[in-house]
């Protein structure tokens, strides 16, 4: 598995186990196909991991899932960010700074599109005495834990242990310091992983590091942009087995935000189900803007 690039070099853990670290580089075969953290491939060359050794990445394996984003709503680039990831733990602080449903409602959906289940992680509550945040998603049936400093950790350890969790948020949240406090040696491995390559782990970088009770945790950069100009409506009905099939019936092109845009979606045929159509269309909105807030501050 790849847990960490740093400027064409690879770090990579042999059979998941952290002790066996490698440096590889990237077969000239590969030309410039992307490896991220999180990426499985096979190896070949010195294995042994002693200083100044390097190995070749000749296969880069299908991802199981993928964590993708745009620079922004316009850009028909994708970028992909993790690789094989079950999760996406999207961070976010009740107060300094302040919380932004859209950074959510997004997140989410670069989740569902991509095969990852979205786990929201609060913190900063101690700052503020009451909070109706996380109520604007409670029909989406999110997962919702608090990760701030006086937070136990037993119910963050219980969603990551045995996973491998990428970790998202705006600068100043508290994500590193949840890390930190989730694996105790985090500074000591950022320090090895970074010294894999020709630099060393930064802010602009991804780090994978290993939970303690097993699992990998994939520490990504403070987010800055988050564009989904890659996702179609679709793309997250698909993700809910409950509403998949009833956009069959949809006529063509419908992008599912009902009436007045689309009076004849199939979704407000669905009896009992309005409050979940109603949750779903607010992660649609989230696509449909094209508002500058979003492409610099999600």
């Amino acid at each position: 598995m790849v847990v960490s690039v740093d400027r064409g070099r690879w770090g990579c853990v042999l059979g998941g186990d952290p002790e066996r670290l490698i440096v590889a580089m990237r077969a000239r075969e590969l030309g410039r196909t992307p490896i991220v953290v999180g990426d499985q491939v096979d190896v070949v060359g010195d294995l042994s991991g002693k200083p100044d050794s390097l190995a070749r990445i000749v296969r880069v394996a299908d991802r199981r899932t993928v964590l993708r984003r745009t620079a922004d709503d316009t850009d028909p680039f994708e970028r992909i960010v993790v690789g094989n990831a079950e999760q996406l733990f999207i961070v976010v602080a009740l107060a300094d700074p302040p919380p932004r449903t859209g950074f959510v409602e997004r997140a989410m959906v670069a989740a569902y599109a991509g095969g990852l289940r979205p786990i929201l992680c609060l913190t900063k509550h101690d700052l503020v005495a009451e909070s109706d945040f996380a109520t604007a998603f409670d029909d989406l049936d999110l997962t919702i834990v608090y990760g701030g400093v006086d937070d136990p950790l037993e119910p963050v350890n219980a969603l990551l242990d045995n996973k491998l969790t990428a970790f998202i948020g705006h600068s100043g949240v508290g994500k590193s310091t949840l890390v930190n406090r989730l694996v105790p040696d985090a500074d000591r491995a950022v320090g090895i992983v970074s010294g894999v390559g020709k630099g060393r782990h930064t802010s602009t970088q991804s780090v994978a590091l290993p939970l303690p009770a097993g699992g990998w945790v994939i520490d990504t950069p403070g987010v800055r942009s988050f564009g989904l100009a890659h996702i179609t409506p679709d793309d997250v009905i698909a993700a809910f087995t409950d509403l998949a099939a009833a956009i069959q019936d949809c006529p063509r092109g419908c992008t599912h935000l009902g009436p007045p845009i689309d009076p004849e979606c199939a979704l407000d045929l669905l009896p009992g189900k309005e409050r979940r159509v109603a949750a779903i269309r607010m992660l649609l909105t989230a696509i449909d803007s094209n508002d500058p807030w979003f492409r610099t501050h999600t």
